[in-house]
């Protein structure tokens, strides 16, 4: 296994472009964790919280999985406070192995991988109008980062770190708020191009405001300026979220792939 990726690697997650979307952007940066043998396997880790992720083949033997399942013990202490995002055969493998060791490891989440090559614009027409974040409007962005994290239980981090996130999606001018008729900013989205793709996320309403279409309305724009220009606007979704997913496919996302994250210790 090399600890270095290179157009093998690329060519390999091409199979599985929207389900390793994120595997694609960060084994071309710095990382706790890189292994791959360019052909069979990749598995990385950039940092916690973030998950490590493990990209196999759909044909991956019971052979390759003892030797992720080995690695897992040697790199990631027996999974034991990590989440991996992986297929479902590698997450059963690795479920029955632990569980004859008597450790245990349990589906954390379910996943779908959507993307929208014709948007649909929403039927129900909102107050407002989208908002481009701009240096202003950071603390209020460090805030939706927390409020997202508690209730995703997804990549809780600490408020510095949120204010570089913050910091670099206002550089980039990709990190939006839906403004209602007040002027209050009730919702926000982003997206994050990498490739020919753009995954959008931070997709999150004020709970008080919820159920209003506001962020139906702001994705379904921000995704226009995605392949405004020039990207496949793509994101991710908890696959048993039925309403938030129903929300997307009525603007016209469309499910391209499945994958897990595994929970281990």
């Amino acid at each position: 296994m090399d600890s270095f990726v290179d157009e093998r690697d690329h060519k390999l997650l091409e199979k599985d472009k929207y389900t390793f979307f994120v595997l694609g952007k960060i084994i071309g940066e710095k990382c706790r964790v890189l292994l791959t043998d360019h052909e069979r396997m990749i598995i990385c880790h950039s940092e916690r919280p973030y998950p490590v992720w493990i990209w196999t083949p759909d044909d991956a033997t019971d052979d390759e999985k003892e030797y992720i399942y080995k690695i897992i013990n040697d790199e990631f202490a027996g999974g034991k406070g990590y989440t991996f995002n992986i297929k479902y055969d590698l997450a059963e493998y690795l479920i029955n192995k632990a569980k004859a060791d008597g450790t245990d490891f349990h589906i954390w989440m379910n996943m779908f991988a959507y993307d929208c090559p014709e948007p649909i614009k929403p039927e129900d027409a909102v107050d407002g109008k989208i908002h481009e974040c701009t240096m202003d409007d950071v603390d209020e962005i460090v805030a939706i980062y927390d409020h997202f994290s508690k209730e995703t239980g997804i990549d809780k981090q600490s408020a510095e770190d949120y204010r570089d996130k913050a910091e670099y999606s206002v550089k980039n001018r990709n990190l939006f708020f839906w403004e209602n008729g007040d002027g209050r900013h009730v919702a926000s989205c982003s997206y994050r191009p990498n490739g020919k793709l753009a995954s959008l996320g931070l997709v999150y309403t004020r709970e008080e405001y919820r159920r209003r279409h506001y962020a139906e309305n702001l994705v379904y724009l921000v995704t226009e300026k995605a392949l405004d220009e020039g990207y496949m606007p793509m994101l991710y979704t908890n696959a048993d979220y039925v309403a938030s997913n129903a929300c997307y496919e009525k603007i016209g996302y469309k499910l391209r792939g499945k994958l897990c994250t595994l929970s281990g210790g």
